[in-house]
């Protein structure tokens, strides 16, 4: 009888940990979210998913989250769901209030306008000129990889191939 028990338990553990596995519905929180070839930020984009758009996460790898919609496919990083849903008014602007992939992102890690602006006032014998031209560079996603190919150099969690 103690096994039958057992084995009941056991059966529903597991039943109750792939349930856990399974489709969670989110929402893309940032203007442009953009979805990769693999689980990399150097990952090619397949697509771009609008503030708003509901996703099916069906499997995660670290901070990257595979999602489908019934139109598009692949990896999305964290940071741009969100399991709240999302509503939008008709006749708002609906995304113009809403943050950037890379706001967020920036943002998570304590970073923000207020953050910067502080530390400014505070710093104001540094000549900020250079990192605001900085914020304006753009690198083609092939170049970053060659330049770490180059110098045998492997990305941190998330930007690697």
């Amino acid at each position: 009888m103690k096994m039958i028990r057992y084995g009941t338990v056991v059966l529903l553990l597991t039943v109750w940990a792939m349930a856990g596995q399974a489709q969670t519905r989110m929402h893309v929180q940032v203007r442009e979210g953009q979805v990769r070839e693999r689980p990399s930020f150097l990952g090619n984009v397949a697509a771009v998913l609008d503030y708003g758009d509901r996703v099916q996460v069906l499997r995660e790898q670290g901070p990257w989250r595979w999602i489908e919609t019934d139109d598009v496919a692949g990896w999305m990083h964290e940071s741009a769901l969100t399991r709240q849903r999302i509503k939008l008014a008709a006749g708002e602007e609906d995304a113009a209030g809403v943050a950037s992939e890379q706001e967020i992102a920036l943002a998570g890690k304590g970073f923000s306008q207020e953050v910067e602006s502080e530390f400014r006032n505070r710093h104001t014998d540094i000549d900020f000129e250079w990192v605001d031209r900085m914020e304006t560079f753009a690198v083609e996603t092939q170049r970053l990889i060659d330049f770490l190919q180059s110098g045998a150099l492997s990305p941190a969690e998330g930007g690697g191939q």
